[in-house]
């Protein structure tokens, strides 16, 4: 669950927060804004959109904290929230103009992965970072939660919307897109060696 299980906020200043406490909103702002913010810019591949994403996903945090319960751990409240913004991002009108929730496979530029921006020269790092931004949004977004999060299947389902087979299918055919990406051509190495030596 990436980071943000590793944050430990004490109950006091979770408490003080709810009543409004603005140092308590400061120190758990401070403690989970990194977290956060990678998780916008997980969805929205734009840092301002992020910072954005972010800063309403605290508004949201602070607006709804008095309701907190603590039946799960804090991190994972938030994070849930983060996520929820974010996915209503990718669900936005503004942002269907450039694709759609439903995603259709078919519809994602064609190509090998020298064309999307990844390199086919072995000695070269593999950025798995350049290889999530190739993929469609949704598809990242199943990849992200699924993968870095770890969200399951009918959890993701339930935060987009659709049935936990459409979140298995975008993780599936993800994979199918990735793997080329990260795979560096067995042509171009000598003696037909390959990375990591296997």
């Amino acid at each position: 669950m990436s980071k943000f299980a590793d944050i430990q906020i004490d109950s006091g200043i979770v408490k003080r927060a709810a009543q409004g406490d603005v140092r308590a909103h400061e120190i758990i702002y401070r403690a989970f804004s990194t977290p956060v913010y990678s998780i916008c810019l997980r969805f929205t591949k734009a840092p301002a959109q992020a910072e954005d994403l972010m800063q309403e996903t605290f508004i949201e945090i602070m607006r709804s904290i008095a309701k907190f319960r603590g039946e799960a751990a804090l991190g994972s409240w938030i994070r849930r929230i983060a996520v929820t913004k974010s996915l209503m991002f990718l669900r936005s009108a503004w942002t269907k103009r450039s694709q759609s929730l439903a995603d259709d496979w078919d519809d994602v530029t064609a190509g090998e992965p020298v064309s999307h921006g990844i390199s086919s020269h072995p000695d070269d790092a593999i950025d798995l970072d350049a290889a999530l931004a190739n993929l469609p949004d949704v598809s990242r977004a199943v990849v992200w939660l699924h993968d870095v999060e770890g969200f399951t299947h009918k959890e993701i389902a339930g935060l987009m919307g659709k049935t936990e087979s459409f979140s298995k299918s975008q993780l599936s055919r993800a994979y199918q897109r990735l793997r080329p990406m990260l795979s560096a051509d067995q042509s171009d190495q000598p003696d037909g060696a390959t990375i990591g030596g296997y």
